[in-house]
């Protein structure tokens, strides 16, 4: 990997929808300490996710969020942008909300650090509807759900949304309830959606959002965006064909890593060829 070269993501553009990716990333995971920092093919995983969300052809620049020197460090030394945070921060969210105190941008791109995977072009999709919809305060992404183990799957969210693409609920069951009657008639299925947890706010909802008060269903599911939900604001989301694979243990990762692999090999088999 060549060194990352992006612009000041504390200094103004004029750049539409000026667009920052803030990653955060902490080193103690309850499920799989020092993920941000877990190797894949040489390299560590934060820098993985630094240089796809570089990649955004929307994003201007990126920054990496931490309270751990550790990571800090390393972001430097592959010439990644970082920004010290305070420790106290229950959620990735409210780290994210703190350097968006210091940004001057119009859009804050919250880039979870555990997804490697993470396609440049899901972003792009992400930040598209701010352009057309000016009441839009924050988007998500939703994609397929083509695995059926995957449906009653809890670590695999699904959400449920209206005509226009709101968000109406997000849920660790499957959600909407198949009828027994349906599996017989495939036209009358609804659509199952997996949330792909990339958000896209507006600055100051950025901030906003991180102090909002925690919300029963929030509580109940252990979903944060439900919390948005709840006090009623509007979640945009975006279908996308765009799948990723978040590490959250060791298992996870080691898919990661066949997966990058293959990707890899199919690039190096495709050059050989040609």
């Amino acid at each position: 990997m060549h060194p990352v070269s992006s612009p000041d993501p504390f200094e103004r553009t004029t750049q539409a929808q000026h667009a920052v990716a803030v990653i955060p990333a902490r080193f103690d995971s309850t499920r799989f300490p020092g993920k941000a920092l877990a190797d894949i093919d040489g390299h560590p995983m934060i820098e993985y996710v630094y240089r796809r969300a570089a990649a955004a052809r929307c994003v201007r620049s990126v920054v990496v969020a931490t309270d751990d020197r550790r990571i800090a460090d390393v972001v430097e030394a592959f010439g990644g942008v970082v920004r010290m945070t305070a420790a106290h921060h229950r959620s990735g969210t409210d780290r994210v909300a703190e350097v968006a105190r210091d940004l001057d941008c119009d859009l804050v791109v919250n880039v979870q650090g555990d997804e490697p995977m993470i396609e440049p072009a899901a972003i792009d999709d992400a930040i598209a509807p701010f352009e057309q919809d000016p009441s839009i305060v924050m988007c998500t992404l939703r994609t397929l759900l083509v695995t059926p183990s995957d449906i009653n799957d809890p670590d695999v969210v699904k959400v449920v949304v209206d005509a226009r693409g709101d968000a109406l609920y997000f849920s660790r069951s499957p959600i909407p309830f198949a009828r027994p009657w349906q599996s017989a008639a495939p036209d009358a299925r609804a659509r199952i959606f997996k949330h792909v947890g990339l958000y896209v706010y507006r600055r100051a909802f950025a901030i906003e959002v991180a102090g909002l008060s925690p919300t029963p269903l929030e509580c109940a599911e252990s979903l944060e965006q439900l919390r948005v939900l709840e006090h009623g604001f509007r979640i945009r989301t975006v279908e996308t064909i765009h799948d990723s694979v978040g590490v959250d243990t060791p298992a996870d990762l080691e898919r990661v890593r066949r997966s990058l692999t293959a990707a890899a090999l199919t690039v190096s088999t495709h050059d050989a060829a040609t």
